[in-house]
């Protein structure tokens, strides 16, 4: 008899993350918030495609298929939940541009071919690095492509048809001018109307009415009026979907093809991406702070803008790109997952299905312009103060003027040399200049020094006498190896006859001291002392050699050894007579003005973190509050303690500070409690306090989140982890205060992670700060400098150290 027995099977426990909640079935569930958001979205949508799809000259029935396409694709595989894609106004040019060389069907072979290249750049992980284009190259292109539309969309507003380039159709304008057709205008004028003040409705009505998006009102009144008045104008013409055109193989010259796979790519990759982060600003920006919606995933956002030009292309419809105007009416209409993306392209296909007797009552006046507009308001005003503020407006000029005259690939690459050739420019600008005061000669240095600047520097180091006192002021932020050596060995032959050399930074501040060995030899050079004398006050003070006597203690009786508890009064007592009268003046005209900070400087309690020496600052600079473990309650979460809170909206809404930092630090004891509590400790009020910190441990344990990583490593342990991940989340609980959200998105107010390495005395700031949803929490290192180093230059108490001549080091970069 044989016994059967059931087999065994062993599986393999699913491997969590520290605190990961336990993972059950997964339910496709749609908020409310969604259903809504996809309905203000697809009535935005439905009249834009139609109107790019008419002015690129494609089928009209192909913006609904890459509207559609857009929703349902790139918002299910892209990696930004609440970003909207499909077809965008920035690809118009160069789509008509194609439709006009090769025609429409190997158009949608080349948008195949460019959906297959974003996947391919995306396998590569490059996503980010597309962000590395100057914002001015950028801007200038959008408003260029911008320009262009509006004067293609002009002649149709006009009742004419567009040339094929922005020249033709600007030397074509006065014969279109008279010969205007007055229905077509009448349309077109109505349209424009209701688009710019449709939103500016006054009262409470307009505040209600004002819901429903500009578009849909001003396309359905354009529809309404020419119906009712039986105005002849041209209207939308959608034919049988069983006729509609599917892509077929690319004809045509090998490079001209290549050059339009390769600017599709360029431009749907860039929008999409920047558009990406832009709605991760606003998602932070709103009043949650965006709890529950995840960053952008960029490499994957490019994989998932790739499927969609994929599978748009072969459907017949236009290339897809994430669309700014559309994604910031999900994110406001209060959008919470990829779900109301996904709806929206639904409603899409509904309406081509459905609607298409509706849809053909569309006058293609109000649709022109409705285009036309929108290609105005892509020559940004707030873009032109921005490049013109950064003292790059000749980049984005050269970039629109060669977009609009030559085309879109050529004026990038006219921007990116531009560029280049600004930057370069910049860093071989210095001034040197010489002059004598008091008997003493001043050599001023202007700007970087690298080896560009070398002969200038050389020539005006020699022409000063021997053996005179110099002061070198150096006022810039970089000096090579070239340089250093020029300024080092011309240094060590001045001292060698008998001169003096101090080298100050540009407010005058002595850069280093001399040493005790060179002022007897009767030279004085750019050192400081082996001790860091700044600091010998300090009651657990120890640098492993005594520093020197000051001249003016010399004379003084050595103080006997005091307890703890006298020596805060010793502390005061060397105050009032020794940095007292120094500040005197200048706290008599803080008193007298008030505080005028620039910063809230939010830190932590341990009496390691001293906020005035790591960061320079001085009475009036900081606006700082200091709490165990830097923390940030939310919104309503403090029990009864609004000290924080206090001090935010103060800051923020009475001193009008301009940034916020958060600043951890190495070692924090806040950070290991947290790592070592448990759910059954007794409730003490620093376990009560710490509770706010948790949302700190969730994010850590959290795979939606990337690990904070600090200067390209991950950290040493869990308890550093922590710290870096607590200074990002203590961000994000900024966010959720409604002044701080407000300031944020005027554009008054900026936010800073800090982490400090008390070990290393080393600094950390975050990388991209004002973005918190960044991809990566990358904390990179705020390098030091000692006295004339190649590198770069930080003028005030610098490593002292004499300067001494031989083999250097190139200096590391930040």
């Amino acid at each position: 008899m044989t016994l059967c027995t059931p087999a065994r099977t062993t599986t393999r426990p699913r491997v969590q993350r520290p605190h990961s909640p336990p993972e059950g079935p997964r339910r496709f569930r749609i908020a409310g918030a969604d259903l809504s958001a996809s309905v203000a979205v697809f009535l935005i949508a439905l009249p834009l495609s139609l109107g790019i799809a008419l002015a690129t000259g494609a089928p009209l029935q192909s913006g609904l298929v890459a509207a559609a396409v857009g929703g349902l694709v790139a918002g299910r595989f892209g990696g930004s939940p609440l970003q909207v894609s499909g077809p965008a106004a920035g690809l118009t040019v160069v789509t008509a541009e194609l439709i006009q060389l090769y025609g429409w069907r190997t158009t949608c072979a080349i948008t195949v071919l460019a959906g297959l290249a974003q996947l391919g750049l995306s396998a590569l992980r490059v996503a980010r690095s597309a962000l590395a284009v100057s914002p001015a190259i950028v801007h200038g292109m959008v408003a260029g492509i911008g320009a262009t539309i509006a004067l293609a969309q002009l002649h149709i507003v006009l009742g004419g048809t567009p040339q094929s380039s922005a020249v033709d159709n600007v030397l074509g304008l006065p014969a279109q001018l008279a010969d205007i057709h007055a229905a077509g205008l009448a349309i077109s004028a109505l349209t424009v109307a209701v688009l710019l003040c449709w939103p500016r409705l006054p009262g409470r009505a307009g505040r209600l009415v004002r819901k429903v998006p500009a578009a849909l009102v001003a396309v359905a009144g354009a529809t309404a009026v020419a119906a009712l008045a039986g105005l002849a104008v041209p209207r939308v013409d959608l034919p049988s979907w069983s006729s509609h055109a599917l892509p077929g193989l690319p004809e045509g010259p090998v490079l001209g093809i290549a050059a339009g796979v390769l600017t599709i790519t360029l431009v749907t990759s860039v929008q999409s991406l920047l558009s990406a982060v832009a709605v991760d600003k606003l998602v932070a920006a709103r009043p949650d702070g965006g709890r529950g919606v995840p960053r952008a995933a960029l490499d994957r956002e490019l994989a998932g803008q790739g499927a969609a030009n994929m599978v748009s292309g072969a459907l017949g419809g236009l290339p897809v790109a994430g669309v700014a105007v559309r994604s910031v009416a999900n994110v406001s209409a209060g959008a919470v997952s990829r779900a109301s993306t996904m709806l929206h392209g639904l409603w899409i296909v509904l309406a081509a299905l459905v609607l298409v007797p509706v849809l053909d009552l569309i006058p293609l006046p109000a649709l022109a312009a409705l285009v036309m507009v929108v290609g105005v308001q892509m020559v940004s005003i707030t873009h032109i103060r921005t490049v013109t503020r950064h003292r790059e407006v000749v980049v984005y000029v050269v970039t629109l003027s060669g977009v609009v005259l030559v085309g879109i690939l050529e004026g990038v690459a006219l921007g990116i040399a531009v560029a280049i050739a600004v930057s370069l420019h910049r860093l071989a600008r210095t001034r040197i200049t010489r002059e004598e005061r008091d008997g003493r000669h001043l050599l001023h240095v202007r700007g970087q020094l690298t080896f560009l600047a070398v002969p200038r520097l050389s020539r005006a180091l020699h022409q000063l006498p021997h053996g005179s006192d110099v002061v070198v002021e150096l006022d810039g932020s970089f000096m090579d190896h070239a340089a250093y050596e020029t300024l080092s060995d011309w240094m060590a032959g001045h001292l060698a006859h008998g001169g003096t050399v101090e080298t100050t930074g540009p407010s005058g501040t002595r850069i280093a001291e001399p040493t005790p060995a060179t002022a007897s030899a009767g030279a004085t050079a750019t050192a400081g002392h082996t001790c860091c004398r700044p600091w010998t006050p300090w009651h657990n003070h120890q640098c492993g050699e005594q520093p020197a006597e000051r001249p003016d203690e010399a004379t003084e009786p050595a103080e006997p050894r005091r307890s703890p508890g006298l020596h805060l009064a010793s502390g005061i007592g060397k105050f009032q007579r020794n940095t007292a009268p120094l500040v005197r003046e200048e706290l008599a005209r803080l008193a007298r003005e008030g505080q005028r900070p620039s910063q809230l400087f939010l830190t932590c309690a341990d009496s390691r973190l001293v906020t005035s020496m790591i960061t320079s600052s001085g009475p009036g600079d900081l606006f700082t509050v200091r709490n165990v473990g830097n923390l940030v309650p939310l919104p309503g979460e403090e029990s009864g303690d609004d000290s924080v809170a206090a001090a935010i909206e103060y800051a923020v809404e009475v001193l009008r500070v301009e940034s916020i930092t958060v600043c951890g630090h190495s070692g924090c004891g806040a950070m290991q409690a947290l790592l070592n509590g448990g759910p059954d400790d007794p409730p003490t009020p620093l376990r009560r306090w710490l509770r706010h910190g948790r949302p700190s441990l969730e994010r850590m344990a959290s795979r939606r989140h990337a690990w904070a990583r600090i200067s390209g490593r991950l950290p040493a342990d869990a308890v550093e982890q922590l710290c870096l991940t607590n200074v990002v989340q203590q961000l994000e609980h900024l966010r959720a205060y409604e002044s701080v959200a407000r300031r944020l998105a005027e554009g008054t107010l900026t936010l800073h992670g800090m982490y400090f390495h008390v070990g290393e005395a080393q600094a950390y700031l975050l990388a991209g700060a004002d973005e918190v949803h960044s991809y990566d929490d990358v904390f990179t290192q705020v390098m030091p400098t000692g006295p004339l180093e190649p590198g770069p230059l930080e003028h005030g108490p610098l490593k002292p150290g004499p300067l001494e001549p031989g083999p250097l080091e190139p200096a590391r970069a930040s």
